[in-house]
């Protein structure tokens, strides 16, 4: 039987997607919320035009081997921050329990669809297991993660550019946060280039994904509107970029969300989650400017993808 705590519950989540529509804003959670979004999104992965998820998975299935042999030598706790539907995580554990290292494994997601696959594929793995349902954007869950994690040393992962999901800026703070002293840090991020990671994003199944949130409400494209992708420099730090994704409304539409109507008028745009890219020292230097170190650095064959290891 798959165990998760829960600290988002979907009552909650429901009260926040009727607010970030009524002022035309869906956070990254909404992507993995609905079912329609969930089978979207293992679509994506599974049909490799996500390159950044191919990306990841590859730098980790050639080097999961070398990053677990630098941790220490006792039984440690993975947590996976954006665990998602936990593929990526179990190349991981897979190294810890054949180095002798593996203890537990907390998977992190605010998606109970994702979740339950990542629990339940861990279960008949036979990996020990308890997931986390939490927003990590909300200071007062990461308070609760951080209260009831084993103190034993932990690798803390936030991979598929998961980073890029959230403002890094801010996010690294949290980071800075969870991590103690006898933690390590693994994390990853996609190096910017401007034709190739625009179309990364701009491609039929990625769109397709992109969109759920609004499909699972009624809307369609290109009938009801259509989605902008756009590329932009953040002149807050130089080397960082970010992909903006938006919804144009073509027509005034209305849709039914718990017994409630909304209106969405023509020409309206609807932000919907930005994706922050980097350039290599642009990376590094968000990641380690709370006084971390890096204990190792990681690249993609087509060096697009950059994953480091790193301990306070």
């Amino acid at each position: 039987m798959i165990r998760v705590d829960i600290f988002l519950s979907e009552d909650q989540i429901v009260k926040e997607f009727m607010y970030a529509l009524r002022n035309h804003d869906l956070p990254e959670k909404f992507f993995y919320w609905f079912p329609l979004s969930i089978r979207a999104w293992k679509n994506l992965c599974g049909d490799g035009a996500y390159r950044n998820y191919v990306r990841s998975h590859s730098v980790l299935e050639k080097y999961a081997a070398e990053i677990v042999s630098m941790l220490p030598p006792e039984p440690i706790e993975l947590i996976s921050l954006g665990a998602g539907q936990g593929t990526k995580d179990f190349l991981i554990m897979e190294q810890l329990k054949e180095q002798g290292k593996y203890l537990n494994y907390r998977p992190i997601d605010a998606s109970q669809g994702l979740l339950e696959i990542a629990c339940q594929s861990a279960e008949d793995k036979n990996f020990a297991c308890q997931g986390i349902k939490a927003d990590l954007i909300n200071d007062s869950h990461l308070s609760q993660i951080k209260l009831i994690l084993d103190e034993r040393p932990r690798l803390i992962m936030i991979l598929g550019n998961t980073l890029g999901a959230f403002d890094p800026l801010k996010f690294s703070t949290n980071l800075d946060y969870l991590v103690r002293p006898q933690d390590f840090l693994l994390i990853d991020g996609e190096i910017y280039n401007q034709a190739d990671t625009l179309a990364g994003y701009d491609n039929p199944v990625n769109r397709q994904f992109a969109f759920g949130p609004l499909s699972s409400v009624g809307l369609s494209e290109p009938n009801d509107g259509r989605l902008i992708f756009q590329s932009e420099v953040d002149c807050r730090q130089s080397g960082l970029y970010r992909v903006r994704k938006q919804f144009q409304a073509s027509r005034d539409l209305k849709i039914i969300l718990a017994g409630e109507p909304f209106r969405i008028l023509s020409g309206t745009n609807i932000e919907m989650s930005w994706s922050y890219k980097y350039d290599h020292d642009a990376l590094t230097g968000v990641i380690t400017s709370s006084g971390m170190q890096i204990a190792g650095e990681y690249l993609s064959n087509d060096e697009r993808f950059l994953t480091l290891l790193l301990k306070k």
